[in-house]
């Protein structure tokens, strides 16, 4: 998951977390770099999204 607004305390990271899901909060832009159904690499511990080449 992969949010532009948020804390690591927000609801959407404690789900994901309970779901077992990485998430990335404090992402600017994200909504603006990442389109709908292109493919990303998340990972939630070291903070990072990359987006990836199709």
């Amino acid at each position: 998951m992969v949010v532009e607004v948020g804390t690591r305390m927000s609801h959407g990271a404690i789900v994901a977390r309970e779901y077992g899901l990485p998430a990335v909060v404090s992402v600017p832009e994200a909504t603006r770099r990442i389109e709908t159904g292109q493919r990303v690499r998340i990972d939630g511990t070291r903070g990072l999204v990359e987006i990836l080449e199709v």
